[in-house]
């Protein structure tokens, strides 16, 4: 008697699982928040009214494309940008882009430190120097936290967003004064003298972060996840829309807090009648007696929330582009030591503080162009990125955009001349 074959019942379509793909982004939006946007926002807002706040937006539009290719990169190609520099580019090239990236962490870690040695003093009373030590501690114990987990350490860090955002924008209520008019006035670009022309470059060097995009390429790699598995359901049309969705959420929820940072400065400038410039412990002064208590503790909170998280995240990115551009680690011990040190020495030589992390900014503008043209240059080669390869007009805007802000940084020191 013949057999007959049974075929095997059907397996149910399953969608693919795009949660790995969920969190790197959120990691790299603390690096938007971090205190040297507070100190340059709240410059801008003290200074300039809601003069800027087009550069806060257009900055913040840049960010969004920038990281989503760096997240884009690390899935597409499984290594991060500077392990791609070392693999693709000669040796003395990535040592050069090393130790430029490695100045970005410094000026970065400069305003982390005093951001939160700030928040420390002003919750606490402790003096500037040692509450930077303990900045130090905490930034390590949030590295063992991603060793222990990636998730806890991306669940932590987005409720450090949160907290960042919730303080900033509970203090725009409270202390009020603001326009609407002002605001809208605001997105209209225009730039008044020098001045206006420095803070901008800092605005842009606070919001559209370098390290953030090597740090963001690398956490996007992912050993449970490839395109090349699109058999499975997991599309480059897909992976794009996930990517688009973590970056959307995390980046566009850290413009808004960056748009409120300059609003608090613009309502506690009227309230002055111009006797505040935008020094951060005078703020804090200004809006415990303008608002109360409450109002002075929730801006003392997410400026620590600030400082601490984006610590944390800037020793993780030296991680990253040292063991990516040399293929060499150090401890993180030794990098967090080595790297607050000119943030102590300037803490211990009395530098003026806010201004301190308003130049941190500005110098950090400077990478900007560095890793911006090196993400088009590999996010444009089909033969690495397979679907994920940029569309032309993506390359030029992001181009372009490279070429704006390294022209601004190459006039800054005839504007600080001047």
């Amino acid at each position: 008697m013949e057999q007959v074959a049974v075929a095997d019942p059907p397996v149910p379509h399953r969608k693919p699982r795009l949660t790995p793909l969920v969190g790197p982004a959120v990691v790299a939006a603390v690096a938007y928040v971090d205190p040297g946007n507070v100190a340059t926002n709240l410059t801008a807002g003290a200074t300039s009214g809601y003069l800027l706040v087009w550069v806060v937006v257009a900055a913040s539009l840049v960010a969004l494309l920038v990281q989503f290719q760096a997240a884009k990169l690390g899935v597409a190609t499984g290594r991060s940008l500077p392990q791609l520099c070392r693999e693709r580019l000669p040796r003395w090239a990535s040592r050069l882009l090393w130790g430029q990236a490695e100045l970005v962490v410094l000026a970065t870690d400069l305003a982390e430190f005093v951001g939160a040695a700030i928040g420390l003093r002003l919750l606490f009373g402790l003096p500037v120097a040692p509450a930077a030590l303990v900045t130090a501690v905490v930034s390590l114990v949030l590295l063992e936290l991603r060793r222990r987990g990636r998730r806890r350490f991306e669940l932590f860090t987005a409720a450090a967003l949160l907290l960042v955002g919730a303080g900033i924008l509970y203090d725009v209520v409270a202390v009020g004064h603001q326009s609407a008019a002002g605001l809208a006035g605001g997105l209209v670009p225009r730039l008044d003298g020098a001045h206006g022309a420095l803070l901008a470059m800092g605005i842009v060097g606070a919001t559209v972060m370098p390290h953030a995009i090597y740090l963001h390429s690398a956490l996007a790699v992912r050993p449970e996840f490839r395109v090349a598995e699109a058999i499975g359901g997991r599309t480059p049309g897909v992976v794009r829309r996930a990517l688009r969705l973590d970056c959307g959420i995390a980046l566009g929820g850290a413009a808004v807090v960056n748009v409120a940072m300059i609003a608090l400065g613009a309502g506690l400038a009227a309230l002055t009648a111009g006797g505040w410039t935008g020094d951060i412990i005078a703020a804090h002064e200004q809006i415990a007696a303008r608002a109360g208590g409450a109002a002075a503790l929730a801006f003392a909170v997410a400026l620590l929330a600030s400082g601490v998280s984006s610590s944390g995240i800037g020793t993780l990115a030296g991680d990253f582009v040292m063991g990516g551009f040399l293929g060499w680690r150090i401890p993180s011990l030794l990098r967090r030591v080595l790297t607050m040190l000119p943030a102590v020495a300037a803490l211990l030589l009395g530098a003026p503080l806010t201004a301190l992390l308003v130049l941190s900014q500005v110098v950090i503008s400077l990478g900007v162009p560095v890793a911006l043209f090196l993400l088009v240059h590999f996010c444009r080669d089909r033969s690495l990125m397979g679907g994920l390869v940029n569309a032309a007009a993506t390359t030029r805007v992001a181009a372009g955009a490279g070429f704006v802000v390294a022209a601004a940084g190459l006039s800054l020191p005839v504007l600080l001349v001047v």
